[in-house]
């Protein structure tokens, strides 16, 4: 059997969007996942171990690309960032929010 994937997710403040793809796809056979803020005021922010463990990066706009890529660029050699175009409008687990990051993400994590 093949090692699991490990996929992180990451928004601005890890309130919504990231936390509610690790629990969507938290219980996916063959992955593993984590989710993190970039932002400073984050609840759970980003550090470079998490970055360090990813085999794909997944953020929910473009500006968060270009912020990760801002801080990190060494750290994300040979690492894939996905961007999901999920705009900030959702709140935790809201189900729109559980159908855009499965109709954005379900296909790239199969």
């Amino acid at each position: 059997m093949s090692a699991p994937r490990r996929v992180l997710f990451l928004c601005s403040r890890h309130r919504r969007r990231s936390p509610t793809a690790a629990a969507v796809f938290g219980d996916w056979p063959g992955l593993e996942v984590d989710s993190a803020g970039l932002a400073g005021d984050a609840d759970a922010p980003l550090d470079a171990e998490q970055l360090a463990w990813a085999d794909l990066i997944v953020v929910m706009e473009a500006a968060h690309r270009r912020r990760l890529l801002a801080r990190h660029r060494e750290r994300l050699k040979g690492r894939r960032v996905v961007v999901l175009g999920i705009p900030d409008d959702y709140d935790f687990m809201q189900p729109e929010l559980v159908a855009r990051l499965l109709k954005a993400a379900g296909p790239l994590l199969r």
